[in-house]
């Protein structure tokens, strides 16, 4: 925005412990794209699922009037209403959604609903929607939250909106599904990509940045896109637990320091462990579980790689701790193994 005067979005607590919690599945690195609308003569569609908190800019308009950071649609005259459909770039299972309607006050739409689609390709004409949200009632300036129940893998979705208006951001909160069938135990790839249905499960901070982040694609963006702790001033260390796609073993790792260079963590270290799903994870659980890659050495903005020899010779886990000595920021970790077999 460069010199011009702006106003963030208030966040939502709901929504900020849903996105600790789980996927935003609507999230553009994910390969999540918003792909038609009926209308979005004042507002693009693409902004709908910007992953950055929504503004607003007192006194810039552009060509079609007021700019506004969403989705709007032109007061119709017509009957009928607007919609636009999103493409997953990952398909999975849906817990909740977050429809904020952030500084559309007089312009915001006042009904809302939402439908999912299961599919290979792109839905036509034809194809059977689901509505996993009924029709509501919108207020303007605020976050709707509306929890999902459905095991179903989704491909699209498509937001509704009666009859016309604005709607700043949509947040598709769930978990990644990935179709392991395709993979065998010869296969190596990285078991804590969020694309490969990792999450993290548990932490001890994570007050500049998640440990979502760590699993990310690709390398991280700037500063903001890694998980980072407070400055830590007392004894111990921070952790964050990362619950891998599928269980395997691993034999290297990468750990991206990326734009961190004042405040990157002096060392690092792994543990694993096999666990039961749905099992608790806690520090001092977590603390006793085996050591796989012993306390290695870190830099400021760089990429480490841990070759398998460094790795101790372990049966198959589903839960890695990452370790950091004694705080600071790492933007990306992954984790390269083979799956376990049954």
């Amino acid at each position: 925005m460069s010199d011009e005067r702006w106003i963030a979005a208030k966040t939502d607590p709901r929504a900020e412990e849903l996105a600790r919690q789980w996927v935003d599945l609507a999230h553009p690195r994910l390969g999540s794209v918003a792909i038609s609308t009926s209308d979005d003569f004042f507002a693009p569609m693409e902004r709908l699922i910007d992953p950055a908190l929504p503004v607003f800019v007192p006194g810039k308009y552009d060509d079609n009037g007021k700019w506004m950071d969403g989705w709007e649609s032109r007061r119709k005259r017509v009957p009928g209403h607007d919609d636009c459909v999103i493409r997953l770039g990952c398909p999975g299972r849906i817990h909740a959604l977050d429809i904020d309607t952030s500084h559309f006050t007089g312009n915001y739409a006042p009904e809302a609903c939402v439908e999912a689609w299961a599919g290979d390709g792109e839905p036509g004409e034809g194809s059977e929607w689901v509505e996993i949200a009924p029709r509501m009632t919108l207020a303007g300036d605020s976050h709707h939250i509306v929890d999902v129940s459905s095991d179903t893998v989704w491909s699209h979705l498509r937001l509704h909106i009666y009859p016309d208006g604005g709607v700043a951001r949509l947040r598709v909160f769930g978990e990644i599904h990935k179709d392991w069938s395709t993979v065998t135990p010869d296969d190596v790839l990285d078991l804590a990509a969020q694309i490969n249905g990792a999450t993290a499960v548990a932490w001890n901070d994570a007050h500049f940045g998640v440990p979502s982040n760590l699993l990310a694609p690709d390398r991280g963006a700037n500063m903001g896109d890694g998980w980072e702790t407070r400055r830590r001033r007392e004894p111990g260390n921070d952790w964050a637990v990362i619950r891998l796609g599928h269980a395997g073993t691993i034999e290297r790792a990468l750990v991206d320091t990326a734009f961190f260079k004042g405040n990157y963590p002096d060392r690092c270290s792994l543990q694993g462990a096999a666990l039961d799903a749905g099992a608790e994870v806690t520090e001092s659980s977590s603390n006793s579980w085996q050591v796989i890659l012993p306390e290695q050495k870190l830099e400021a903005d760089a990429e480490h790689r841990f070759e398998a020899v460094a790795f101790a010779a372990h049966e198959p886990i589903s839960h890695v701790r990452l370790n950091i000595f004694p705080d600071g920021g790492i933007s990306r970790l992954r984790l390269f193994g083979r799956i376990a077999t049954p």
